[in-house]
């Protein structure tokens, strides 16, 4: 799967959206019957969007399912988690990717154009603090730190306000803008819904946020893991102390949850009538399900057990009359 995995990294580099298969006004049009392990040749378009952190997973699996079904065009945005779910309820699309679960508004919104959904999981990130390979004094941070680094408090941060010893050098941040779901967990148990440091570069891009922290020591961002993992020989990744010490992600620490609280879970989300009525959307979620695991772990992210994966594929099966 070594491919799959340069396949993936470098078509983000490349372009915001992949296959560039986005043709069309409708959000699938697909035709044919649905295929068991997609041996029966399909043809049709299906559109997904949303979070950057999942596309690594989902330009893997679509470039895969493009060798399966090459009559099926996919194409997938990466227009961050939020903006993916604000397509998904125009009805723009039949896949939404996203690095945290639906919010209640969305789905409200969701429930008032009458749309239902099926929430597939497709692996396990673990959110990672990074800095600069030329950072030469951090060695971990303390969730309290990292609360008190990112925290807006009207004035400007130096290391040494951080830790005593460290240098007395303003900080540069690089944060995922605001609608990204990486952004959102983030919030959520580090800065507890308060605000993010003025200063902070935001960028939909994790690639912006890649360069920008490795063109300075003095830099700190975090991102998804697999992003870390592709760059690491130019960053550095940050332990991070939850009152049981220091821990750094890796597949094991991630996937046992003791990379808390920084480990998560990723999804698509697929709306269900598109499941139902066109055999494209169906066959490529089924094949979502199927090699999500090992494209997971192929990209840099951590594979779910299996009974979820089983779980999953068992609903979309019944959604679509299988």
């Amino acid at each position: 799967m070594k491919s799959a995995k340069h396949l993936a990294m470098s078509t983000i580099l490349g372009s915001a959206v992949f296959l560039a298969a986005c043709g069309g006004d409708d959000e699938s049009t697909g035709s044919g019957t649905p295929s068991e392990g997609s041996s029966e040749e399909l043809s049709g378009q299906v559109r997904g969007d949303g979070s950057s952190t999942v596309a690594p997973i989902m330009e893997a699996i679509v470039e895969e399912y493009a060798a399966a079904q090459p009559g099926v065009q996919v194409s997938s945005g990466v227009s961050g988690t939020g903006g993916g779910f604000e397509k998904f309820i125009a009805g723009e699309t039949s896949f939404s990717n996203a690095s945290r679960p639906i919010k209640e508004e969305e789905a409200a919104g969701l429930e008032e154009q009458g749309v239902e959904y099926t929430e597939v999981e497709l692996g396990f990130d673990g959110l990672s603090v990074v800095v600069s390979q030329e950072n030469d004094f951090i060695d971990h941070l303390t969730v309290e730190e990292l609360k008190e680094m990112w925290v807006e408090t009207g004035e400007e941060k130096t290391w040494a306000d951080i830790r005593e010893g460290w240098p007395e050098e303003p900080i540069e941040y690089y944060s995922p803008g605001t609608d990204s779901g990486t952004y959102d967990y983030f919030n959520e148990v580090i800065l507890e819904d308060e605000d993010i440091v003025r200063s902070a570069t935001l960028s939909e891009d994790d690639n912006v946020l890649v360069q920008g922290v490795t063109g300075s020591p003095n830099a700190v961002g975090y991102f998804g893991y697999a992003y870390y993992i592709e760059n690491q020989d130019t960053l550095k990744v940050v332990p991070i102390d939850n009152g049981e010490g220091p821990v750094e992600p890796t597949n094991e620490t991630i996937e046992s949850g003791e990379y808390a609280p920084l480990s998560r879970p990723m999804f698509t989300y697929v709306r269900n009538d598109m499941v139902a009525e066109d055999p494209a959307v169906a066959d490529f979620i089924k094949f979502a399900i199927e090699n999500a695991g090992d494209l997971s772990e192929a990209v840099g992210y951590v594979r779910a057990p299996q009974e979820i994966y089983d779980e999953d594929m068992a609903t979309i099966e019944e959604l679509a009359g299988e």
